[in-house]
Protein backbone atom coordinates (compact mmCIF):
# COMPACT_ATOMS: atom_id res chain seq x y z
CA UNK A 1 0.00 0.00 0.00
CA UNK A 2 1.45 3.39 -1.21
CA UNK A 3 0.46 6.83 -0.56
CA UNK A 4 -2.65 6.04 1.21
CA UNK A 5 -4.52 7.72 4.16
CA UNK A 6 -4.90 5.29 6.88
CA UNK A 7 -8.74 4.39 7.42
CA UNK A 8 -10.61 5.57 10.06
CA UNK A 9 -14.46 5.02 10.24
CA UNK A 10 -15.00 6.04 13.70
CA UNK A 11 -14.97 9.43 12.56
CA UNK A 12 -11.53 10.18 11.61
CA UNK A 13 -9.69 12.44 13.91
CA UNK A 14 -11.98 13.12 17.39
CA UNK A 15 -9.99 9.76 18.90
CA UNK A 16 -6.92 8.32 17.87
CA UNK A 17 -7.80 5.20 16.05
CA UNK A 18 -5.54 2.56 18.14
CA UNK A 19 -6.65 3.86 21.07
CA UNK A 20 -10.40 3.17 20.08
CA UNK A 21 -9.52 -0.35 19.69
CA UNK A 22 -7.37 -0.04 22.88
CA UNK A 23 -10.71 1.25 24.61
CA UNK A 24 -13.01 -1.73 23.49
CA UNK A 25 -10.32 -4.10 23.85
CA UNK A 26 -10.46 -3.03 27.81
CA UNK A 27 -14.00 -2.87 28.32
CA UNK A 28 -15.13 -5.53 26.29
CA UNK A 29 -12.77 -8.17 28.45
CA UNK A 30 -14.05 -6.28 31.48
CA UNK A 31 -17.33 -7.01 31.29
CA UNK A 32 -16.50 -10.42 30.43
CA UNK A 33 -14.41 -10.98 33.80
CA UNK A 34 -17.64 -9.17 35.46
CA UNK A 35 -20.43 -10.93 33.55
CA UNK A 36 -21.71 -7.83 32.30
CA UNK A 37 -23.94 -7.62 29.26
CA UNK A 38 -22.88 -4.89 26.54
CA UNK A 39 -24.88 -2.85 24.05
CA UNK A 40 -23.35 -0.76 21.60
CA UNK A 41 -25.71 2.23 21.02
CA UNK A 42 -25.14 3.11 17.24
CA UNK A 43 -26.30 6.00 14.95
CA UNK A 44 -25.27 4.34 11.57
CA UNK A 45 -21.06 5.66 12.69
CA UNK A 46 -20.05 1.67 12.79
CA UNK A 47 -22.51 -0.01 11.07
CA UNK A 48 -23.81 0.22 7.60
CA UNK A 49 -27.71 0.00 7.95
CA UNK A 50 -27.88 -0.41 3.93
CA UNK A 51 -25.49 -3.15 3.70
CA UNK A 52 -25.57 -4.64 7.08
CA UNK A 53 -22.30 -4.23 6.88
CA UNK A 54 -19.16 -3.21 9.88
CA UNK A 55 -17.51 0.23 8.43
CA UNK A 56 -14.42 -0.54 10.36
CA UNK A 57 -14.22 -4.65 10.47
CA UNK A 58 -10.72 -4.48 12.22
CA UNK A 59 -12.71 -2.72 15.24
CA UNK A 60 -15.30 -5.01 15.04
CA UNK A 61 -13.07 -7.93 15.41
CA UNK A 62 -11.58 -6.48 18.25
CA UNK A 63 -14.78 -5.99 19.84
CA UNK A 64 -16.08 -9.12 19.38
CA UNK A 65 -12.44 -11.04 20.41
CA UNK A 66 -12.93 -8.85 23.88
CA UNK A 67 -15.94 -10.62 24.45
CA UNK A 68 -13.68 -14.43 25.32
CA UNK A 69 -10.24 -12.94 25.45
CA UNK A 70 -7.33 -10.20 26.14
CA UNK A 71 -5.57 -8.94 22.74
CA UNK A 72 -2.23 -7.40 22.92
CA UNK A 73 -1.63 -3.66 22.01
CA UNK A 74 0.56 -1.04 21.64
CA UNK A 75 1.58 2.55 22.77
CA UNK A 76 1.02 3.75 19.29
CA UNK A 77 -0.75 1.91 16.02
CA UNK A 78 1.55 4.42 13.73
CA UNK A 79 5.12 5.11 13.07
CA UNK A 80 5.69 8.42 11.13
CA UNK A 81 8.88 8.45 8.97
CA UNK A 82 10.35 11.96 7.08
CA UNK A 83 10.11 12.68 3.45
CA UNK A 84 13.65 13.29 3.31
CA UNK A 85 16.61 12.67 5.57
CA UNK A 86 17.71 9.17 7.29
CA UNK A 87 15.10 7.36 8.52
CA UNK A 88 16.48 6.03 12.02
CA UNK A 89 14.79 2.77 13.55
CA UNK A 90 11.71 3.38 15.69
CA UNK A 91 10.19 2.18 19.33
CA UNK A 92 6.68 1.30 20.60
CA UNK A 93 5.90 0.24 24.36
CA UNK A 94 4.16 -3.28 23.63
CA UNK A 95 0.87 -4.35 26.12
CA UNK A 96 0.80 -7.47 26.01
CA UNK A 97 -2.45 -7.88 28.57
CA UNK A 98 -1.52 -11.27 29.36
CA UNK A 99 -0.67 -12.45 26.09
CA UNK A 100 2.77 -13.37 24.64
CA UNK A 101 4.42 -11.48 22.05
CA UNK A 102 5.04 -13.84 18.70
CA UNK A 103 6.52 -11.41 16.16
CA UNK A 104 5.80 -9.26 13.07
CA UNK A 105 4.44 -9.84 9.78
CA UNK A 106 3.77 -8.10 6.69
CA UNK A 107 1.44 -9.12 4.15
CA UNK A 108 2.25 -12.67 4.09
CA UNK A 109 5.81 -12.55 5.41
CA UNK A 110 7.04 -12.79 9.04
CA UNK A 111 9.63 -9.90 9.67
CA UNK A 112 12.98 -11.15 11.38
CA UNK A 113 13.35 -10.97 14.38
CA UNK A 114 17.11 -9.42 15.11
CA UNK A 115 17.38 -7.85 11.69
CA UNK A 116 14.07 -6.09 11.23
CA UNK A 117 13.14 -5.88 14.81
CA UNK A 118 14.07 -6.38 18.03
CA UNK A 119 12.28 -7.11 21.61
CA UNK A 120 13.44 -5.86 24.92
CA UNK A 121 10.98 -6.33 27.87
CA UNK A 122 8.35 -4.53 26.51
CA UNK A 123 10.22 -2.40 24.07
CA UNK A 124 9.42 -3.08 20.27
CA UNK A 125 11.97 -1.54 17.97
CA UNK A 126 11.71 -0.98 14.61
CA UNK A 127 15.28 -1.26 12.85
CA UNK A 128 16.06 1.38 10.01
CA UNK A 129 16.74 -1.22 7.88
CA UNK A 130 13.49 -2.49 8.28
CA UNK A 131 11.60 1.13 7.75
CA UNK A 132 13.72 2.16 4.49
CA UNK A 133 12.85 -1.23 2.99
CA UNK A 134 9.04 -0.94 4.04
CA UNK A 135 9.04 2.91 3.15
CA UNK A 136 10.10 1.87 -0.38
CA UNK A 137 9.86 5.31 -2.62
CA UNK A 138 8.03 7.03 0.47
CA UNK A 139 5.30 8.39 -0.89
CA UNK A 140 3.32 10.50 1.47
CA UNK A 141 0.71 8.58 3.62
CA UNK A 142 0.79 4.57 4.27
CA UNK A 143 3.43 2.82 3.25
CA UNK A 144 3.02 -0.26 4.68
CA UNK A 145 0.94 -1.69 7.54
CA UNK A 146 2.09 -4.35 9.89
CA UNK A 147 0.88 -6.63 12.15
CA UNK A 148 1.95 -7.45 15.62
CA UNK A 149 1.09 -10.86 16.78
CA UNK A 150 0.50 -11.98 20.02
CA UNK A 151 -0.37 -15.10 21.76
CA UNK A 152 -4.07 -14.65 21.40
CA UNK A 153 -6.48 -12.23 20.40
CA UNK A 154 -6.37 -10.48 17.25
CA UNK A 155 -3.45 -8.55 15.63
CA UNK A 156 -2.31 -5.38 16.81
CA UNK A 157 -2.40 -2.70 13.26
CA UNK A 158 0.77 -0.56 13.09
CA UNK A 159 0.98 1.59 9.88
CA UNK A 160 4.15 2.68 8.85
CA UNK A 161 3.68 6.48 7.44
CA UNK A 162 5.96 8.77 5.53
CA UNK A 163 5.23 12.55 6.16
CA UNK A 164 6.47 16.40 6.26
CA UNK A 165 4.81 18.92 8.37
CA UNK A 166 1.38 20.26 6.77
CA UNK A 167 1.30 23.48 5.33
CA UNK A 168 -1.42 26.46 5.71
CA UNK A 169 -2.22 28.77 2.98
CA UNK A 170 -3.43 32.31 3.24
CA UNK A 171 -7.58 32.34 3.06
CA UNK A 172 -10.72 34.88 3.44
CA UNK A 173 -14.13 33.69 4.23
CA UNK A 174 -16.95 34.45 5.97
CA UNK A 175 -17.86 33.36 9.35
CA UNK A 176 -20.48 31.27 8.09
CA UNK A 177 -17.97 29.08 5.39
CA UNK A 178 -14.91 29.18 6.14
CA UNK A 179 -11.37 26.77 4.82
CA UNK A 180 -8.09 26.98 5.60
CA UNK A 181 -6.15 25.19 2.74
CA UNK A 182 -4.05 22.35 3.86
CA UNK A 183 -1.56 20.26 2.12
CA UNK A 184 -1.74 17.62 4.90
CA UNK A 185 1.52 15.82 3.67
CA UNK A 186 0.73 12.33 4.58
CA UNK A 187 0.15 13.73 8.54
CA UNK A 188 -3.53 14.00 10.06
CA UNK A 189 -5.07 16.64 12.49
CA UNK A 190 -5.59 15.54 15.83
CA UNK A 191 -6.66 19.10 18.07
CA UNK A 192 -6.53 22.48 17.54
CA UNK A 193 -5.97 25.13 20.28
CA UNK A 194 -7.07 28.57 20.18
CA UNK A 195 -5.88 31.43 21.70
CA UNK A 196 -5.95 35.68 21.37
CA UNK A 197 -2.71 37.36 21.95
CA UNK A 198 -2.70 38.15 25.42
CA UNK A 199 -3.01 34.41 25.91
CA UNK A 200 -6.61 34.05 27.65
CA UNK A 201 -8.56 31.49 25.21
CA UNK A 202 -10.93 31.45 22.54
CA UNK A 203 -13.75 29.77 20.74
CA UNK A 204 -16.71 28.14 22.54
CA UNK A 205 -14.57 25.88 24.88
CA UNK A 206 -12.84 29.37 26.86
CA UNK A 207 -12.00 27.16 29.63
CA UNK A 208 -9.40 25.53 27.37
CA UNK A 209 -7.55 26.04 24.57
CA UNK A 210 -8.30 23.02 23.04
CA UNK A 211 -11.19 23.13 20.82
CA UNK A 212 -13.77 20.77 19.95
CA UNK A 213 -13.88 18.18 16.82
CA UNK A 214 -16.88 19.60 14.87
CA UNK A 215 -18.20 22.16 17.09
CA UNK A 216 -15.00 24.47 16.35
CA UNK A 217 -13.51 22.88 13.71
CA UNK A 218 -13.02 19.39 11.05
CA UNK A 219 -10.65 17.97 8.98
CA UNK A 220 -13.08 15.01 6.82
CA UNK A 221 -11.16 15.94 3.62
CA UNK A 222 -7.42 16.02 2.01
CA UNK A 223 -7.61 20.05 0.90
CA UNK A 224 -8.57 21.58 4.16
CA UNK A 225 -9.56 22.42 7.61
CA UNK A 226 -12.71 23.90 8.20
CA UNK A 227 -13.85 26.23 11.08
CA UNK A 228 -17.16 26.23 11.92
CA UNK A 229 -19.74 29.09 12.58
CA UNK A 230 -20.14 28.31 16.27
CA UNK A 231 -16.55 29.04 16.33
CA UNK A 232 -16.68 32.44 14.62
CA UNK A 233 -19.59 33.33 17.10
CA UNK A 234 -17.43 32.57 19.92
CA UNK A 235 -14.56 34.74 18.76
CA UNK A 236 -14.36 38.53 19.32
CA UNK A 237 -14.82 40.79 16.54
CA UNK A 238 -11.40 42.53 15.40
CA UNK A 239 -9.54 40.26 17.79
CA UNK A 240 -6.37 37.94 16.38
CA UNK A 241 -6.86 34.37 17.31
CA UNK A 242 -3.54 32.34 16.83
CA UNK A 243 -4.64 28.97 16.24
CA UNK A 244 -2.44 26.13 17.16
CA UNK A 245 -3.31 22.78 15.18
CA UNK A 246 -1.78 19.41 16.40
CA UNK A 247 -1.37 16.60 14.42
CA UNK A 248 -0.74 13.05 14.67
CA UNK A 249 3.17 12.97 14.13
CA UNK A 250 3.77 15.40 17.05
CA UNK A 251 3.95 17.94 14.25
CA UNK A 252 1.94 21.73 15.39
CA UNK A 253 1.73 24.38 12.62
CA UNK A 254 0.48 27.94 13.80
CA UNK A 255 -2.49 29.91 12.35
CA UNK A 256 -3.71 33.54 12.69
CA UNK A 257 -7.22 34.44 12.14
CA UNK A 258 -9.24 37.78 12.69
CA UNK A 259 -13.15 38.10 12.09
CA UNK A 260 -14.33 41.51 11.52
CA UNK A 261 -17.98 41.50 11.16
CA UNK A 262 -19.21 38.62 8.67
CA UNK A 263 -15.78 38.37 7.12
CA UNK A 264 -12.24 36.29 8.38
CA UNK A 265 -9.07 36.67 7.10
CA UNK A 266 -6.21 33.75 8.03
CA UNK A 267 -2.35 33.41 7.38
CA UNK A 268 -0.35 31.34 8.70
CA UNK A 269 2.21 31.61 11.48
Amino acid sequence: MSGKVPPNHTRPGIIERGEVRKYFEYLGQYAHQRQLTTMLWDAGQFLNRNELQWRDPELFAQIKSSWTTRSGTASSDMVFLPKSGAITSQTLTLNPNGTDFQGLRHGNRDLVKGEDYTVSGDRLTLTAAALSRLAGDRAYGVNATLEARFSRGVPWRVDVITYDPPVLSNATGSTGSYAIPTQFRGDMLATMEARYDDGSNAGPADWTPYQQWDTAFSAYTGDSIKLTPDFFNAVKDGSRVTLTFDFWSGASVTYHVTKTGTSVTGTPG
